[in-house]
């Protein structure tokens, strides 16, 4: 039986209600006249407080709260990809037909369009035995998509019968009945799933195929794994959000969940206006053919942020098991953190450090223990995975705040973005002192593999001569460039053409946006035998001047934008033009 109360008590988005005996934890229920959304998220006796995922302005006591039985769950089914959804997983286009530009209370619409026909393919038929998470058929969902239509993951299986045949159905159509011990259940294309609950697998794979996301900084030094997890901690003005977008435009995966969670409202109207013309590098079609946009602004209810970032998860994981890679960013985990700050402080509860609950690293725990690559229920075998990159705002630049070391207690992949950098022009502002990738040995192996054997060598090289340089600038502030000999000289030299000619990306600009790990590789190499080069030549009686009137510098410095990523032999040229260049001025061939 529904459990129905009344309102006693109205804080902000906090209401309490009395009579509410039948109610249990995380249900769904109906608020006041207006019949707005919320949760119940604790209980008293009879007394429910509840998070209203609307605003409540004109709720009154004795207003009537009824429950509906369920927990907050998200519809999974054809017509996701290309939406752009509030927290709660309400259309917004679909909300502004109905309420004109400013969204109206207590509006329920499906998340999906219930009458659109989908052409269905079975691939399965009558009498076949099938288990939770087993595909049946399949329906094209966009141009880049083919959606599985998969038995729901609490579902007891049993034998397909009452299969339809291919041909065009809406979601409500029934596509196939299973029977199990005399029990016969329907099949439809979609069904519900509590977002707070992981959907269960078959088994975890270890993180060991690297995300190539196009961005050097990232995959050359700090690596990230298809199913890992990463965070990208600035300050306001470092360029956070242009990192993600990258990221989510660029990295190869199937399916991209962006999740706008408390972002200033200018912010996430770039994102909804710019997604939606940006092309698919891949295919040339439009990305919103394989994103789902979940938008929570800073304006919106507060409770409804909470919510966004399971609302995503949930969404990230359905296609996860139709064994697609997903990569899903949140911007900003902050923002987030502080709406559990707001509802805490409602709630009277006894706030933690800076006002933030106790059970604030506990959420962040249960939200980044759903990455993973995994193996799917069901049947066929496939592999997916969920890749979690949450962006993190602290004030004033400050990584020893809650959210921030928290966040790194569960994260593995951790891009410190730095204001300095930024405010020098250096973008992405990746710090790469502060920075560290804890999946750098697990895809070693591919790049081995698939790049070059000698890449982890290469990329140790250039990461020690960046943290020579480190320790230089420390000499060079207090006693000046002319107390280091030439050898130590030219340490500072090629860390500059290293920060210049393989750290920084320019997104804006056709050819540099994207690096593929072929180049990346290359321009490493190239920026490394430079380096020994020079030392040889220093040895070899050559002066540091001569070596920086080498005309080879300047092109070695503008390659990542002057070579296109199908224009390979054009860095081989460079190769062997330096080392022309280097025995001019030694007289001597400088050998590898």
């Amino acid at each position: 039986m529904a459990a129905q109360g009344r309102i006693v008590w109205v804080s902000g988005p906090a209401v309490r209600a009395d009579g509410m005996s039948e109610a249990k934890m995380y249900e769904t229920v109906s608020v006041g006249n207006s019949k707005l959304i919320g949760e119940v998220i604790r209980l008293t006796g009879d007394v429910a407080f509840i998070q209203v995922y609307e605003s409540t302005s004109g709720l009154k006591p004795g207003e009537p709260v009824v429950g509906t039985g369920n927990p907050l769950s998200v519809l999974l089914g054809p017509g996701i990809i290309g939406q752009i959804y509030d927290g709660i997983q309400r259309p917004l286009k679909e909300l502004s037909k109905a309420s004109g530009s400013f969204i109206g209370r207590g509006i329920t619409t499906t998340p999906v369009d219930m009458t659109k026909k989908w052409h269905f393919v079975p691939t399965v038929s009558n009498g076949d035995e099938v288990s939770a998470g087993s595909i049946i058929g399949t329906v094209k969902e966009s141009e880049l998509i083919d959606h599985s239509i998969m038995i729901p993951p609490d579902h007891k299986g049993g034998k397909i019968s009452n299969l339809v045949a291919e041909g065009d159905y809406d979601l409500e159509t029934v596509m196939a009945t299973t029977e199990k011990d005399g029990q016969t259940i329907e099949l439809k294309m979609y069904h519900k799933w509590p977002v707070r609950k992981p959907r269960p697998i078959q088994k975890r794979h270890d993180p060991t195929i690297p995300l190539l996301t196009g961005q050097r900084v990232i995959d050359t030094f700090f690596p990230i794994a298809k199913g890992g997890t990463g965070s990208i901690p600035g300050a306001f003005g470092t360029g956070k959000t242009v990192t993600l977008h990258q990221i989510a435009k660029w990295a190869d995966s199937q399916v991209v969940v962006y999740i706008g969670c408390g972002e200033r409202g200018n912010e996430m109207t770039e994102v909804l206006v710019e997604f939606p013309h940006l092309k698919d590098p891949r295919s040339g079609k439009p990305l919103m053919d394989r994103t789902v946009l979940v938008a929570n602004t800073s304006n919106m209810p507060v409770a409804a942020r909470e919510a966004s970032i399971y609302t995503g998860v949930t969404i990230a994981e359905y296609y996860r098991d139709m064994g697609k890679d997903v990569v899903l960013v949140a911007d900003s985990t902050s923002r987030w953190a502080e709406s559990l700050r707001e509802m805490s402080g409602r709630l009277e509860e006894m706030p933690a450090e800076e006002g933030y609950p106790s059970y604030l690293a506990s959420r962040l725990a249960e939200f980044y223990e759903r990455a993973g690559r995994v193996q799917a229920l069901g049947s066929p075998d496939r592999n997916g995975s969920v890749t979690l990159i949450g962006a993190v705002s602290p004030s004033g630049g400050d990584f020893t705040e809650p959210v921030t070391t928290h966040t790194m207690r569960f994260i593995k992949t951790f891009w410190a973005l730095d204001a300095k950098l930024a405010y020098s022009r250096h973008y992405p502002s990746i710090n790469w002192m502060n920075s560290y990738s804890g999946y750098l040995a697990d895809v070693a192996k591919w790049w081995s593999k698939n790049i070059s054997e000698d890449w982890l060598d290469v990329r140790s090289q250039a990461y020690a001569i960046l943290q020579r340089e480190d320790t230089l600038k420390e000499i060079v502030r207090l006693l000046g460039p002319e107390a280091l000999p030439d050898e130590e000289k030219i340490i500072l030299e090629v860390a500059r053409m290293i920060k210049i000619g393989l750290l920084q990306q320019n997104s804006f600009d056709d050819v540099d946006t994207f690096c593929s790990p072929e180049k990346q590789f290359k321009l490493m190499k190239l920026l490394v035998d430079f380096y020994n080069k020079g030392q040889q030549a220093i040895k070899d009686g050559a002066s540091l001047a001569d070596i920086r009137a080498l005309p080879i510098i300047s092109l070695l410095l503008k390659a990542r934008m002057d070579v296109k990523d199908d224009e390979m032999s054009k860095l081989d040229k460079l190769d062997a033009d330096m080392q022309e260049q280097f025995k001019s001025i030694t007289g001597v061939k400088v050998t590898n």
